[in-house]
């Protein structure tokens, strides 16, 4: 059995992508999944990058190209009434239900849904009570440990090499974006390709030119 840790943050639509579509991808495989909140902001900020609604026409091309994969892909997706928001609450308000830094695919698909279906503001107070209400978090969502645990996960996440979300983790190996998803499910069933060094050989590229700030 294979173990695969998806890391995310709720303000990424290909997150909310890529997590609706795990279960189809990973279908037949033999396979442990856990749901690591990390907030994305705190890799923009530790590799001094702006996220892709921080620059305008890749913020116009992404929900352009969110919105046609998920018609393409049959996932309900309306883009929320802002964005990008800040995600932190909802990413608290997920840890308080879980523990370890992990939470349950029931409360990472409620607060997924809270922010792609409906095309309300996600980050409005209300809704946040209600979402609340529905979760029932064990934990205060707004109390240190917590606060804690989500520092933890990013700073731990960015330690192992991580720089965006979502990211598949198994065996030390890390798979970015929804479009990885194929290429993990062909890891998962032991493809040749990744026997071969095709993998190291792409990390060792030395570069020919480095720009600098």
């Amino acid at each position: 059995m294979k173990h695969v840790t998806f890391h995310f943050d709720v303000v990424s639509p290909y997150a909310y992508l890529a997590f609706e579509k795990l279960p189809e991808v990973l279908k037949g495989l033999s396979y442990r999944v856990d749901y690591r909140p990390v907030l994305f902001a705190g890799f923009l900020k530790h590799h001094g990058q702006l996220g892709p609604a921080e620059i305008a026409p890749k913020r116009d091309w992404t929900y352009r190209q969110v919105l046609w994969l998920a018609h393409a892909h049959g996932v309900p997706l309306q883009l929320p009434a802002a964005h990008p928001f800040n995600p932190l609450a909802l990413l608290r308000l997920a840890l308080a239900c879980g523990s370890d830094g992990l939470v349950n695919r029931f409360v990472a698909e409620t607060v997924f849904r809270h922010v792609w279906r409906g095309g309300a503001d996600a980050a409005d107070p209300q809704r946040l009570d209600a979402l609340r209400a529905q979760l029932q978090p064990q934990r205060d969502a707004a109390g240190e440990a917590v606060k804690s645990e989500l520092r933890a996960n990013t700073e731990s996440a960015i330690a192992r090499g991580l720089f965006g979300v979502p990211t598949c983790e198994v065996d030390g190996r890390l798979f970015w974006g929804f479009d990885g998803l194929p290429m993990l499910r062909e890891y998962l069933q032991g493809g040749d390709w990744f026997a071969s060094g095709a993998w190291e050989q792409a990390a060792a590229l030395p570069a020919g030119q480095v720009r600098r700030p």
